[in-house]
């Protein structure tokens, strides 16, 4: 019984972890306009990379003169979902 458990729990787990991810990106592979989009909004951000998400949505990051981290969420088409 004990064997069969362990058999259970081990195929449960490896079958967690199994959907999409978010896959961090170098700039260079963003698509066409969305750098420049980023960057008119948040202009004194030097952005850094990128992140494509699982739903096809991007989140372009970077950091202020300060150092704080800033990130712009976008669609795929470019359409600014959020600004932090």
């Amino acid at each position: 019984m004990r064997r069969f458990a362990l058999i259970v729990l081990a195929c449960v787990l490896a079958g967690c972890g199994s959907g999409a991810k978010d896959e961090l990106i170098t700039l260079d592979k963003l698509p066409e306009g969305l750098l420049n989009t980023a960057q008119e909004k948040l202009p004194d951000v030097k952005f850094e990379n990128a992140l494509k998400r699982a739903d096809g949505s991007f989140e372009v990051r970077g950091k202020d003169k300060k150092g704080k981290v800033r990130d712009v969420e976008m669609s795929a088409t470019g359409e600014v979902l959020e600004v932090e």
